[in-house]
């Protein structure tokens, strides 16, 4: 359930985003018509049967080469897998949603399973992503290794130690926390760790260029403002779209292979653009979905 801090976080989120007034010609019946469709608006962006809606981009190959079956589907999950490698060689790959995305809660089930690819770098170990507001596929260079994106980063326990998850890292972007433009390139959440080959949930609130939260398994763990492009850790990358200090209103969402197998059984998105023009009512679409 939504625990109670993370309920009035959400629900002072309307005052974060960005700033657009109220139209004055809304009425009230309009209003009370656009509340009614607050339901079942989720969009399943992985179906369970095919990647039909999808575009990959693998580190070394050309857009929508498919490399060695990185991606695929089997029993009904979206599998990340390195069987037809000889070595991983820093062929980071991102398969991407077709559509791009402003506002929206975004949900993700996954799993850490198997051993590392050979030749995954140490830090990749059970390490994945959603990647957000990310750069549109096409415009990534052929041996750019990440998309220039918010990455909510996805870590696996190692059995023994602590290793929180849904942190934050930030290729080719810098985000505020606190008031001042923070430019290191990962910041850890306030997470308990995830051992084993256990399911976790993901969550991220994101509300254009203003402010995103992430939520693991219903609580809120760590949340930061005005996403921006800007800073290191994307190699190569165009210059005519890395345009740094230039604000992350929106874009596509993606899915990491850092070279340790990993599982989604559930990647849907609530569209929350329909309600961002009104304050009260993207309030009571966050609160209606979060409950």
């Amino acid at each position: 359930m939504i625990k109670k801090n993370l309920t009035l976080l959400l629900s002072m989120a309307a005052f974060f985003y960005a700033c657009s007034p109220s139209s004055n010609n809304e009425t009230e019946d309009s209003q009370q018509e656009n509340e009614s469709k607050i339901s079942d608006g989720w969009i399943q962006l992985f179906n369970g049967e095919d990647l039909n809606d999808w575009v990959v981009k693998i580190s070394k190959h050309e857009l929508n080469d498919n490399f060695a079956n990185t991606f695929r589907v089997e029993d009904g999950l979206m599998k990340v897998r390195y069987d037809e490698y000889d070595q991983f060689d820093k062929q980071y790959g991102h398969i991407f949603y077709k559509n791009p995305f402003s506002y929206y809660l975004l949900r993700v089930e996954y799993r850490f399973v198997g051993e590392q690819a050979e030749g995954g770098e140490g830090w990749a170990t059970r390490n994945s992503g959603a990647m957000l507001h990310s750069q549109d596929p096409a415009t990534m260079m052929v041996d750019q290794d990440f998309p220039i994106s918010i990455e909510g980063q996805m870590l696996g326990g190692d059995g023994e130690n602590p290793r929180p998850t849904s942190n934050l890292c930030t290729p080719g972007t810098n985000v505020v926390i606190d008031g001042e433009l923070f430019t290191p390139h990962c910041v850890t959440a306030n997470s308990k760790t995830y051992h084993g080959e256990q399911w976790v949930t993901a969550e991220f609130l994101v509300l254009g260029d203003s402010v995103v939260h992430h939520i693991l398994e219903g609580e809120k763990v760590l949340t930061y403002y005005s996403p921006q492009i800007g800073g290191d850790n994307v190699n190569p990358f165009d210059p005519e779209v890395k345009v740094d200090g230039k604000p992350l209103k929106s874009g596509y969402i993606s899915l990491q292979s850092e070279s340790h197998p990993i599982d989604f059984r559930k990647v849907e998105l609530f569209d929350l653009a329909p309600y961002s023009e009104s304050k009260e009512m993207l309030q009571k679409a966050i609160d209606k979905i979060m409950k």
